[in-house]
């Protein structure tokens, strides 16, 4: 039996500030069985990342009323720096991303059986400040991360260490992929079964998702109809390979679908809901598939739908043999790993354009703190944005040096 003496740095929090000291440690060099450790207290300590200091208060969004107007159901509170567990890292947020499943998620629509208050935000980016000793087996402090979970809008999140993705940088364009790339990429995947020569219809085309259901459906080599609200937005589709952008503002949707596409629509990715909704079944090709990703027409309503007509879509399924399929992320977790390693290689070979907006030519300037959120959520049901709306989340670092 041999014993090795090893020192080590060690971080304990004491009164909420980090100390730092030397501890030798004995490790026995033995074949007996391996024993479980007793106390994890430890597990959960701040580590300090280069040098600045982890407050011990900070901001976050939080839902303290279910009500489909995000400005009136979300207040901007200030409380304790969350303290990481066992297999969770602290993540201090870069940038968030803003999504129209926010309206939805405070209205209370996700899960009636939550109650306010609780935290808001899907996803962010930033870097690892803390972890604790499970996580520790595949996290570093000072490592980038993306992540899709609830309390994103927040200075700092804590996050099951098995639920985050590594990334190159802290760049806003990586945390395009989380929700709205993978959204798009697994359920045309999955639901869409493109073909080459396929007619695919793309609603919202120029926002967060629909500019990746356009590139998507370019690569399985589709002809892609967009539809879209400007001049600006038509060009942009056209740069990323859109064949027909349609902007809605001046031409007629339905006119140039029955004209210039008397066959049909073999897929549409639809995320509009209400009269686009119906629109889309009525044009929908023999065998077509309609891929439900959203309804956002409706999702500030009391209801958080508009109506659509119903009534006769079985006998329009099939007389076509058409069907309507709804795609909700959470429910294709198993496909997720794969799709963003995919993603982040096609990124970092140039093959696909994260296009971000974080609201620079807004009449108020950039979205730059956690205040902005509720701009950047009106900004998006205003139907302006190009590309995924991001919101950037700055940080005073004070050095201890």
């Amino acid at each position: 039996m041999s014993i090795a003496l090893v020192t080590r740095r060690v971080f304990l929090a004491v009164d909420g500030k980090l100390r730092i000291k030397n501890a030798i440690f004995r490790s026995r060099l033995i074949s007996a069985p391996r024993r479980s450790i007793v106390d994890m207290s430890y597990s959960t300590h701040f580590m300090d990342f280069k040098g600045s200091s982890i407050p011990s208060s900070m901001r976050k969004l939080v839902v303290t009323k279910l009500s489909p107007n995000f400005r009136e159901a979300v207040s901007l509170q200030t409380v304790p720096v969350p303290t990481p567990g066992d297999g969770d890292v602290l993540i201090r947020n870069r940038f968030v991303g803003i999504n129209a499943s926010d309206i939805n998620y405070s209205a209370g629509r996700y899960d009636p059986s939550v109650k306010p208050p609780f935290d808001a935000g899907f996803e962010g980016i930033g870097e690892v400040v803390a972890l604790g000793l499970s996580a520790s087996a595949n996290h570093t402090v000072g490592e980038v991360v993306a992540y899709m979970g609830d309390g994103a809008f927040a200075e700092y999140t804590v996050v099951p260490a098995k639920k985050t993705v590594p990334v190159p940088s802290a760049k806003p364009e990586f945390l395009t992929l989380m929700l709205s790339g993978a959204t798009a990429y697994i359920s045309l995947k999955k639901l869409g079964a493109l073909s080459e020569g396929e007619k695919v219809f793309v609603t919202a085309a120029a926002g967060g998702t629909g500019q990746f259901a356009v590139q998507f459906a370019k690569r399985a080599k589709c002809h892609v109809i967009g539809t879209c609200s400007s001049d600006e937005k038509a060009g942009f589709l056209k740069s990323i390979g859109c064949d027909r952008p349609i902007n809605y503002k001046t031409e007629d949707i339905r006119e140039v679908l029955r004209k210039e596409y008397p066959k049909g629509l073999d897929v549409v990715y639809e995320s509009i809901g209400g009269e686009m909704f119906d629109l889309a079944v009525n044009r929908m090709a023999t065998k077509g598939r309609l891929i439900v990703i959203g309804f956002i027409s409706g999702y500030q309503t009391a209801t958080g739908v508009k109506p659509v007509r119903t009534g006769t879509l079985p006998a329009k399924l099939l007389q076509k043999s058409a069907s309507v399929l709804g795609f909700f992320l959470p429910h294709y977790l198993s496909e997720y790993k794969a799709a963003m390693k995919h993603m982040l290689e096609m990124c970092e070979k140039g093959e696909l354009v994260c296009e971000v907006d974080l609201g620079e030519m807004t009449p108020e300037d950039k979205f730059f703190g956690l205040e902005s959120v509720f701009r950047a959520v009106d900004y998006l049901y205003l139907g302006k944005n190009i590309g995924k709306i991001v919101v950037e989340i700055p940080h005073p670092v004070s050095s201890k040096l």
